[in-house]
């Protein structure tokens, strides 16, 4: 009996890692290459607040709108223990645009102040379940996944957001609630792969 307990298990398992992170799913670490050249995790941030994961990129025309308010998120929320990690999940070889020379000079272009770095062998934005850029994961201090979706309701124009989900997912965290909504639809550019 305990045999088949294992087995539906490791299938239960298995099939939310084919579905990427769930509210409430713990966060898996990663250890990707920063465009300073230093490798960032989570672990290097123990003692923060909560952790704004970001998949975005350079090329794609959504995650281009949202960089000024991602540098606004940091300036709001950095100081109070909330850490910014901007991953790029895409294969630079089907769009240049997005390769890590590139990342470092959009970087710097747009003063990030955050970690930007890449997922060049593709294997984490899979394991969070990312699909678009940008798509963001909100995690509490225990790396608990707290909200997951979109920065606000209007990509293409910042003067007319009428919802920052994000910012009221941060706010709620920092209240000791949980957020609502949790999940908001990712609107941006696929991730682009090989295949």
């Amino acid at each position: 009996m305990k045999f088949y307990s294992l087995i539906i298990g490791l299938l239960l398992a298995g099939s939310c890692l084919a579905q990427g992170l769930q509210v409430g799913d713990l966060a898996p670490d990663f250890e990707l290459q920063n465009i300073d050249g230093s490798m960032v995790s989570l672990d290097n941030y123990e003692g923060a607040n909560g952790y704004i994961i970001i998949f975005t990129c350079n090329h794609c025309p959504f995650a281009v709108m949202y960089e000024d308010r991602i540098n606004a998120l940091y300036d709001k929320y950095n100081s109070l223990g909330y850490q910014i990690i901007a991953i790029n999940p895409n294969d630079p070889e089907v769009k240049p645009q997005d390769s890590f020379v590139n990342m470092q000079i959009r970087a710097k272009e747009k003063g990030f102040q955050f970690p930007y770095i890449i997922d060049d062998k593709q294997e984490v934005y899979p394991q969070f379940g990312a699909t678009k850029t940008p798509h963001i994961y909100l995690l509490d201090q225990y790396k608990v996944v707290r909200y997951i979706g979109a920065i606000d309701d209007s990509a293409r124009d910042e003067t007319a957001v009428e919802e920052k989900y994000l910012e009221n997912a941060i706010e709620a965290l920092r209240h000791g609630i949980l957020p609502r909504p949790s999940v908001t639809k990712a609107i941006g550019c696929s991730i682009k792969t090989k295949s």
